[in-house]
């Protein structure tokens, strides 16, 4: 059975090309919001908490402060609607999901940057 469902998803669902991100990376996506009969593109722009799941079932968790309060969006990887990835800085982290930087206020919540 599981056969069957990675043969569906690799010869039906279209992957997007996206740059290679992961935990404590800063990145912006622009995503599609359709109101009524318009459509609009926004972004969010946040550190990503975790990269989650494989193949089509593929998300990731992107944190943002808006003002002093923290705001956390799951965004799936195929989305019709995500138009594009970018990344802002690489992060130095040494975890593959990093639910602590929630409880992290002040200067403690900085991510340094990784050198390339």
């Amino acid at each position: 059975m599981e056969s069957l469902v990675k043969f569906v998803q690799d010869e039906f669902v279209t992957r997007k090309d996206f740059p290679e991100f992961g935990a404590g990376d800063t990145v912006t996506v622009y995503y599609e919001i359709k109101e009524g009969n318009k459509t609009r593109t926004q972004f969010f722009r946040g550190i990503v908490l975790q990269r989650r799941g494989t193949g089509s079932s593929e998300t990731f968790t992107i944190r943002k402060m808006s003002g002093t309060v923290g705001v956390e969006r799951i965004f799936p990887v195929n989305m019709p609607a995500l138009q594009k990835i970018e990344v802002n800085k690489r992060g130095k982290v040494r975890r593959a999901r990093i639910f602590y930087f929630r409880d992290l206020t002040g200067k403690k919540a900085r991510i340094q940057e990784r050198r390339s």
